[in-house]
């Protein structure tokens, strides 16, 4: 007797994981790769117009100049990805080097301290921003506005309309000269690469940093997926201002032994210009430091070869103009193609 036998089910076969593609953003974009092009086509033809321009002479101080706006631009990528903004950074860097520099120049600060003190000053203006923006519900450009010329002004106060005389040499490792370099390397700008790396690390592996793209993308969406909005956006302006106390410390060293009202002058717009050079969108949920630290040297490449060209220095800003609004339009661009794919 002949028993029937189902044929055995199959069972039901899981979902392939997600691709860590789908999840990261893209180790190298297609915008870092032309970014670095266009510098390596700007050096090589500065160099045959300007031989000088790649000298050691020449690449060091353009490093050194780099150095704060790719270090603050760091912590503007944090925030543009959230999709904010922060036009109070030169203010802050402002406010942070005026105050070190006059205890450095009263008080006699170790460098360990001096750092110390400018990052607080830096970080505490920056908590400000973010506990206006994140709890008080106003869009992040008229915050920063408005704490722009309160910080200035603050700044302006301790100035007390005089140059602070006399800054000691304590800050000279983050200089141009030869205490400031290591192997050909200025130690400012080699402090930027750390920042980047770790930044680059945290957007793309921590939970964190994967975090900010949700908030960029729909911050609605991330609250209903359990993120802690608000308390993220405190901590990202928070960053932004404790690098911006440590670039002041970079501008202190880079200057001579006074400091001026002008301190930080303009710095908020090459920031917010290699930010977004660099490919983070200006709509949030997507950017990177690498892209960030490749669109602050064009913007400085730009700067200084034009200066060592002889040409008009407004002709610099012009190049930086029209790179941003390429930059811009790309982006919309790439953002109305993905909406209607």
């Amino acid at each position: 007797m002949s028993v029937d036998t189902a044929p055995p089910t199959a069972s039901p076969e899981k979902p392939p994981a997600p691709s860590l593609r789908r999840i990261l953003p893209p180790v190298v974009t297609g915008q870092e790769i032309v970014l670095l092009a266009v510098i390596v086509v700007l050096w090589v033809l500065l160099g045959l117009f300007t031989p000088a321009f790649l000298s050691p002479g020449s690449i060091g101080p353009l490093l050194v100049q780099v150095a704060p706006i790719a270090l603050v631009g760091v912590g503007m990528t944090f925030v543009i990805i959230t999709a904010g903004i922060d036009v109070s950074v030169a203010a802050m860097i402002m406010v942070s080097a005026v105050v070190t520099a006059r205890m450095m120049v009263s008080l006699d600060l170790p460098a360990p301290l001096a750092l110390l003190v400018a990052i607080a000053i830096g970080l505490a203006l920056g908590a400000i921003n973010g506990l206006l923006i994140a709890y008080g519900r106003v869009h992040p450009i008229i915050i920063t506005f408005g704490t722009a010329n309160v910080f200035q002004w603050l700044g302006l106060r301790v100035f007390d309309s005089s140059t602070v005389n006399g800054i000691p040499s304590t800050l000279d490792f983050l200089g141009r000269g030869e205490a400031g370099v290591t192997l050909g390397v200025p130690h400012s700008f080699a402090i930027a690469l750390v920042a980047v790396a770790a930044a680059w690390w945290f957007l793309r592996y921590a939970k964190g940093g994967r975090n900010l793209y949700a908030i960029g993308g729909n911050a609605n969406a991330a609250r209903l997926a359990g993120i802690k909005v608000q308390p993220r956006l405190v901590w990202v302006y928070a960053i932004t201002g404790a690098l911006a106390g440590l670039a002041a410390c970079m501008m202190i060293a880079t200057g001579t032994s006074s400091l001026d009202q002008s301190v930080g002058s303009g710095k908020e717009l090459q920031v917010i210009a290699a930010v977004v050079i660099g490919g983070t969108s200006i709509l949030g949920g997507r950017g990177s430091v690498v892209g960030t630290l490749l669109g602050a040297i064009l913007v400085q490449t730009v700067v200084s070869g034009v200066t060592q060209l002889g040409w008009p220095t407004q002709l610099g800003f012009l190049l930086v103009g029209i790179f941003i609004v390429i930059a811009v339009g790309t982006d919309l661009i790439r953002e109305r193609a993905r909406r209607r794919a």
